[in-house]
Parts: structure tokens; sequence; C-alpha cells
């Protein structure tokens, strides 16, 4: 685990948008595609305009790059609390994707039934072969949680690597997460965080000496093999 710390958010964002340049480069090399999961929020739209701008856009394949997302709220598709539609707005639309290249969540079926299918359309992708993603974008809340693996929650029990859905009482929704253990098979995951809000948050994950991912999901996020990256500003990273 490396984490990397920055005075300015901007500053972040550009080493983020290398980094992930870098690893794309390096996977449509070896495997001829980068599989890219991306995370929601508002977060990472400046991120995504960063990597759709003349500074990056001519510096990733493209046309070989699949767009996943880490969890999804269930509303409707056009509903604008919808990740895709943030990311649609910011990356797929000024880089011309192929909607073939998008793989989002599917909400006209039941949560459970949603959460099956993409997690059937992911094991597709991959030949039903051990799903590898080439680069996971997370973010994290302020209560530890990320995509949607919130505290005290049943899919934090989870032992497999799909899709679930899980139901947010007190924000009175469905999401639908990829789990812990299939975010843990990627070969790069980078946490992106920044705010003075996210620093006590980011202190359990990362300074505390006991290990509570019922309480602090994100320290679920520990993969066998691949590498993590945390980007913060200083201000997340003032109580490490």
């Amino acid at each position: 685990m490396e984490q990397h710390i920055f005075k300015q958010v901007d500053e972040l964002e550009n080493a983020l948008a290398k980094t992930i340049q870098s690893v794309a480069q390096a996977a449509v090399a070896a495997r001829g595609q980068f599989n890219f999961v991306l995370a929601g929020g508002n977060s990472p739209r400046r991120l995504y305009e960063l990597l759709s701008s003349d500074a990056f856009k001519n510096n990733i394949a493209w046309s070989n790059t699949w767009f996943f997302f880490g969890d999804e709220r269930f509303v409707p598709a056009n509903d604008q609390q919808r990740n895709s539609l943030m990311a649609k707005e910011a990356l797929f639309d000024p880089l011309k994707i192929e909607p073939s290249h998008i793989f989002t969540v599917d909400t006209n079926r039941s949560p459970s039934a949603a959460a099956q299918h993409y997690s059937e359309t992911i094991a597709t992708h991959f030949h039903h072969k051990p799903v590898h993603f080439d680069f996971v974008l997370l973010g994290l809340g302020d209560d530890a949680h990320t995509a949607s693996l919130f505290p005290f929650t049943s899919v934090l029990q989870a032992t497999e690597p799909t899709v679930q859905a899980v139901f947010l009482k007190e924000k009175d929704i469905y999401r639908i997460t990829m789990t812990a253990p299939l975010i843990n098979q990627a070969r790069h995951i980078a946490f992106m965080v920044y705010g003075k809000n996210k620093a006590e948050a980011v202190a359990h994950v990362l300074k505390s000496s006991v290990d509570l991912p019922q309480q602090y999901p994100a320290q679920l996020i520990r993969p066998t093999s691949g590498q993590v990256h945390w980007f913060l500003d200083e201000q997340a990273a003032s109580l490490l």
C-alpha cells in the first residue's frame, strides 16, 4: 500500500490521471484491453473531465477500454443520482465511448436481479474466468464506506467475488455494489480522497492498529496480489 499526499486537489487529480494512463497503457500492451472500474459520487467528476481533456485523451487507447461501476444507486437510468449518468456527461460523451464498452447496472429489474445480472455480465466479459480488473477507482465516505460497502450492512460479510444489492435504511434506498472480494481481485486499486471532513475516516482505515471492518468498511480492501494506492490531499491526510 502506498500513500501519495498533495497540497492541492488539482495536483492529486493530475497525478492520479497519470497513474491511470500508465496502467491503461501497460494493460493494453500486455492483454489487449483495459478494464476500468469507475467510482461514483461528485468527487471524481473533475478527474473524469481531466481524462477526457487534451492532456490525456490521446494517451489512452479508449477503443480498447471497457468501463464498469463499483456501485450504483438503484434509481432510473435518467436519474441525476446515477453514477453512470455523471460518468456519461464527464467522460463517455466527450470521448465518444462506444456504448458496447460501458457496462451499467440495469435498474429495470428488482435490486437482487439487477445485482445478479451485473455479476453475470462481468463474468461473461471475462469469459467466466477469474475477474481481475486492471484498475478500480474508489472514494471514501466520512463514515469510512467505499463503493456501497456501508458500516454494519450485510454485504460486508460477503466471501464471494460478486455483486450484491444492499438496502440502506437511513437513506431509504437500495444500492448495487461490488463486494470486497471482487474489488480485491483487481490488479490496481486507487482511493481518491480529499477534504478535512474525510480526515477521521482516513485515519481509522489507515492508522488504526485494530481491524474493525464492520465499522470502517474500507479496511476490507486488501488485495492479496494487487497494488493499493491512496491519493490524498493534505487535509484528508492531516490525522495520519
